[in-house]
């Protein structure tokens, strides 16, 4: 699972939900700003995020927007305004849940149990299939127009993380933390690397029907060219 995300200034709310986030065995990340948050939510892909409004530099409802117009990663916001209007623009601009505070941290918990319960199950153990195009992760097995390609585990990774998402653009950081892991974030080459030895492997038989297109300045995106 990809981490939860927790977005808030204040260090006691930080230390008191990390200590139950990570007595649930869940990966955690915390940032104390909008813009630090924009860029974790960048790099790590989150699988929750829990979002205070009063946030110095950008506010937590300009982050709710920035991250709602790219991605349906459930936002559950957390504040001490407890005005109706306050609540209704919150969910208007995209948010699933609004916490006030002072809470319970094992209400909290509950409420992130109860989005996570709402996620879609993962799909690793399946075959993608698009067109000819044939991936199965567990087994690293993957064939382009009936014919096995030889690819190592990265590349099967990366075609994977690629094709699941069509149309998404991945940025490298996101790349990175998804089939490397945290700890290669900002190691551009190693994506720009792989994704030339895939596309060469692929360009061995005819694939008209998809491309993996490089967006210049962010990263790549797998497009599908199907009828």
């Amino acid at each position: 699972m990809n981490p939860i995300l927790i977005v808030d200034d204040n260090e006691q709310i930080l230390d008191i939900l990390s200590q139950y986030i990570r007595a649930e065995g869940w990966p955690l990340l915390t940032a104390r700003s909008g813009e630090e948050a924009l860029s974790l939510f960048d790099a790590a892909d989150p699988t929750v995020i829990l979002l205070d409004i009063m946030l110095p530099g950008i506010d937590g409802l300009e982050v709710c927007r920035r991250i709602r117009s790219v991605s349906s990663v459930p936002i559950l916001m957390i504040t001490a305004r407890d005005e109706d209007a306050d609540r209704i623009l919150g969910l208007d601009i995209g948010a699933d849940d609004y916490i006030v505070k002072p809470f319970s941290p094992g209400e909290v918990m509950a409420r992130i149990r109860a989005v996570m319960r709402r996620l879609p199950a993962p799909t690793s153990g399946e075959t993608l299939v698009i067109g000819s195009l044939s991936i199965h992760l567990p087994s690293l097995s993957v064939t382009l127009n009936g014919q096995k390609l030889t690819l190592t585990r990265r590349e099967t990774e990366l075609l994977y993380t690629l094709a699941s998402s069509p149309g998404r653009v991945f940025t490298r950081d996101n790349l990175l933390t998804l089939v490397w892991g945290y700890e290669h974030v900002g190691n551009y080459r190693a994506v720009d690397s792989h994704i030339k030895r895939l596309r060469q492997k692929l360009d061995a038989y005819p694939h008209d029907f998809f491309t993996i297109s490089t967006v210049w300045g962010t990263g790549y995106k797998f497009e599908r060219n199907l009828p």
